[in-house]
């Protein structure tokens, strides 16, 4: 299960990813990230209409997303509504009552069909709230009814309800009643990464995805206690998950540190800051797998790259930079053990942050974390390439999109984008307009012909 940030689109360069980016054999399920909640109407909406729809001559992603079915007809698109930057409070007050929670089914079924979705991902971070976000100590049961009034009416139109759901001891006992979840979900998406990272009290390295705890993170004491996949997932299926309900979460990016002492660069060594932000997906703490491994096509030399027996994945340092993340190996070590175990699968986060120029493979093995993942599954890669897919009907008439040529982060940008970015009428065609984005070097690119 492969989510797509649907805000990649506005990334320049080659970190450029949008709907056709997308190999739709790679993976089973793809899910489209995010939908919102409309805090005055506890309904679902689009939280950046002109990218996700049709409507107003907007770029119509949803059904260009579900269309990618019209080339592998095996596969299932879901709509995930929710994450981060959501927040946990109006989740929290739609739960609240019935007649708010019928009011968010059925606009949330309505969309899914609307749009030619095969199901719903609720990504409510979290029930039972967060510091920064509050919620109420009753949302873990009314999170349960929530499941448990959505499941018929989305089984009458046959279709999937999964959730991503925290990795965090006490985020799920605080959050989740798993054997209703386990009950009335299709798959349970466990988010197995960000156990460290750039923020709160860590003010230290830590591994963002490990595998294993290390032998000094067993003590209630350690900073890293409790904090790794295989704890995660033996703590679900302890509190009553179904093995072949949970995926487990792989993450297609790491999280990185400035060191406060070079000389200083293992786990838990003091740390400044987070890393620099990378050059596309523009966070500080935060490397997107193919910003790293467009990075080590010029910098491999300066970088030294561990693999610890117990986290079961890399880290690598120069300098003061460390970053902690997965690579192709750690991805089928994380596979073998979904085998091992006889969990339902994995889950990825995200498809548009892989390798899928294929830098780290010398263009051998594009989308190199997944496809590794599907290859360790199935014992070979499947098979296809990505290309423009046919869109479900639209609610308007539509005119085709394709990529221009001359998308590149040379030269002196397009004649047509001039000095700024936006929508720029075809000088040729009245019926035709182009869309401009700036690279982040000062010049304006066609990115689209519309």
């Amino acid at each position: 299960m492969c989510y797509f940030g649907s805000w990649s689109t506005y990334r320049w360069s080659t970190g450029y990813f949008d709907v056709e980016s997308i190999d739709p054999f790679l993976c089973t399920h793809l899910v489209y990230g995010f939908a919102g909640l409309d805090e005055n109407n506890y309904t679902i909406k689009s939280l950046d209409p002109f990218n996700d729809l049709y409507d107003d001559w907007g770029k119509g992603a949803f059904q260009r997303f579900t269309g990618l079915k019209t080339i592998n007809s095996h596969l299932k698109t879901l709509l995930a509504i929710g994450g981060w930057n959501e927040g946990a409070t109006k989740y929290s007050q739609m739960a609240s009552t019935a007649p708010r929670r019928a009011l968010f089914i059925q606009s949330a079924l309505d969309m899914v069909l609307d749009h030619g979705f095969d199901g719903l991902d609720l990504d409510w971070e979290y029930p039972g709230g967060r510091d920064d976000s509050p919620g109420m100590p009753e949302d873990k049961a009314n999170f349960a009814r929530l499941l448990k009034e959505m499941r018929p009416v989305f089984d009458e139109h046959g279709l999937l309800i999964t959730a991503a759901v925290s990795a965090g001891k006490n985020t799920v006992d605080k959050a989740y009643d798993v054997p209703t979840m386990s009950e009335t979900l299709d798959f349970i998406n466990i988010m197995s990464y960000d156990f460290h990272g750039w923020w709160g009290n860590h003010t230290f390295t830590g591994h963002n995805s490990p595998l294993y705890s290390r032998p000094d993170e067993t003590s209630e004491n350690s900073p890293g206690y409790q904090l790794s996949t295989d704890f995660a997932i033996k703590y679900w299926l302890s509190q009553g998950a179904e093995p072949a309900k949970l995926l487990l979460g792989i993450g297609a990016y790491g999280r990185g540190f400035n060191l406060a002492d070079p000389a200083d660069n293992g786990f838990y060594a003091p740390a400044t800051s987070g890393i620099e932000a990378a050059m596309y997906t523009s966070s500080a703490g935060f490397w997107g797998y193919n910003e790293f491994c467009e990075k080590m096509l010029t910098e491999m030399s300066q970088w030294t790259i561990v693999r610890d027996d117990d986290v079961v994945a890399p880290y690598a340092y120069n300098g003061r930079q460390w970053l902690g993340y997965d690579d192709e190996i750690s991805a089928a070590i994380k596979t073998e053990y979904i085998i091992q175990n006889d969990l339902g699968g994995a889950m990825i986060w995200s498809i548009d942050t892989d390798d899928f120029h294929g830098f780290c493979s010398n263009g051998k093995k594009k989308f190199g974390i997944i496809a590794t993942i599907a290859e360790t599954l199935y014992g070979s890669i499947p098979t296809g390439a990505p290309t423009i897919a046919s869109t479900a009907t639209p609610t308007r008439p539509m005119t085709t999109t394709s990529t221009t040529p001359g998308n590149t982060d040379e030269g002196d940008g397009h004649p047509i984008c001039g000095n700024s970015a936006g929508l720029k009428p075809d000088p040729d065609n009245c019926e035709k307009y182009y869309s401009c984005q700036e690279d982040g070097k000062g010049k304006f690119l066609l990115i689209h012909h519309h």
